[in-house]
């Protein structure tokens, strides 16, 4: 009986100090835990290269309303900089359609002011094995300044690449895949359809960024259309100067146009005019009507894309992208809904409705937000850092890792 007493006791023993061994172990891991993996309150400040941001909380209060991932964009951003080079073909005769832009003013000056910035820019290298990528230099808005047709255009490019082809071993490396194309006329993008390889492989940095004419999103670019010089300041920081709820007047060259102004061209609370705004009516009075907007529609013309999104960026109303289709430029960078209102075309016979529906509260916060990225719709020459051409090289940076063949 003794016995039986004293070998219950031992066993309620080794029980306890099993027990208490565990409780000690959960302790433990709980304190570590919480001691590596909680920041400490005394963390040094964080400081960039670029200098977009030096804290964590400035980097989430100025950045992350506008970017998908302000910290990949910043550090990305540094190392373009520090590392990114291309190498222009030096090959056809400036005084025709090659290596130097028609003009810098126009619907299609983005195209002029890559060409010239590239060639102005630290990305420039003249030793072809240093470069990430290769620039094709061959300009479409010269071509139709100059009248050349479309059948002729698209057999200028074809023979003009071509030649590159058979003249430097760089593009058979890759099969053109770290070669890139600028331009912004309509018919540019068609004019590559030629040479089959130079729109399955190569990059196309391109205004029309539409399925229709072969775009590949994850491959090609949507450069910005922007219409420079710009007539007046940039807007912002306004929103008690801004009464009118919405804006848009322009031809009616597409289906989407012809629907909207009709629905609402009568409307008391939204400016819709179907047609664009006479000079006669005064000076600057479309670009002033931007000013008072809360609101800018921006339906698709002939393509996709219009100069009417840089013009609202710029004078600081937000755009409203009204298509079924567009790869918005920067797209992969920038989050657009922060910053404007993305809707199907088949919204436009609600577009009062959704328009009201906005809180003031998320109102003003997409318009402090399209104050900040007004710098990336910007042509500058020379560059300036985080302008438009700026983003076009990190887009291509971001492309840059080609497949070797």
């Amino acid at each position: 009986m003794l016995t039986s007493g004293k070998q219950s006791l031992q066993l309620f023993s080794l029980r306890g100090s099993l027990l208490t061994l565990a409780i000690l172990t959960l302790i433990s891991f709980t304190y570590l835990s919480l001691k590596y993996s909680t920041p400490s309150s005394s963390s040094p400040q964080v400081t960039l290269a670029n200098g977009l941001f030096t804290t964590e909380q400035k980097e989430d209060e100025e950045l992350l309303d506008i970017y998908h991932s302000p910290r990949v964009f910043n550090l990305n951003f540094a190392e373009m900089e520090n590392k990114f080079k291309v190498y222009i073909y030096e090959d056809g005769d400036p005084k025709t359609f090659y290596q130097t832009p028609r003009k810098l003013t126009g619907k299609y000056a983005s195209e002029g002011y890559f060409f010239q910035n590239i060639r102005e820019s630290r990305f420039r290298t003249l030793d072809p094995d240093q470069a990430h990528l290769f620039f094709i230099p061959i300009s479409c808005h010269k071509m139709r300044g100059k009248g050349t047709s479309y059948d002729n255009m698209t057999i200028i490019v074809k023979n003009y690449v071509e030649g590159l082809i058979s003249k430097y071993p760089y593009w058979n490396r890759t099969l053109g895949a770290d070669h890139f194309f600028v331009t912004c006329h309509d018919v540019g993008v068609r004019a590559t359809e030629g040479l089959p390889l130079l729109v399955k492989n190569s990059i196309r940095a391109v205004c029309s960024p539409s399925y229709n004419v072969g775009f590949i999103p994850h491959k090609d670019i949507a450069l910005p259309q922007v219409l420079q010089p710009f007539a007046l300041p940039a807007g912002g920081n306004d929103i008690q100067n801004r009464t009118v709820l919405g804006f848009w007047a322009g031809h009616r060259n597409s289906k989407i146009r012809v629907i909207l102004a009709r629905l609402w061209e009568n409307d008391t609370e939204l400016d819709i005019s179907n047609n664009r705004i006479s000079k006669a009516e005064g000076h600057l009075v479309y670009q002033k009507r931007f000013y008072r907007s809360k609101f800018c529609i921006c339906p698709g013309g002939s393509q996709v894309n219009s100069a009417r999104i840089a013009d609202s960026i710029h004078y600081g109303c937000i755009p409203v992208i009204l298509s079924n289709y567009y790869d918005l430029p920067f797209n992969d960078i920038l989050d657009w809904r922060k910053f404007a209102v993305v809707l199907k075309e088949s919204d436009v016979y609600q577009l009062k409705q959704i328009l009201k529906s906005i809180p003031h509260a998320e109102f003003v916060a997409l318009h402090n937000n399209l104050v900040k990225v007004q710098r990336h719709f910007q042509w500058n020459t020379p560059p300036i850092r985080y302008d438009a051409f700026h983003m076009v090289m990190y887009d291509l940076w971001l492309r840059h890792h080609t497949i070797q063949y």
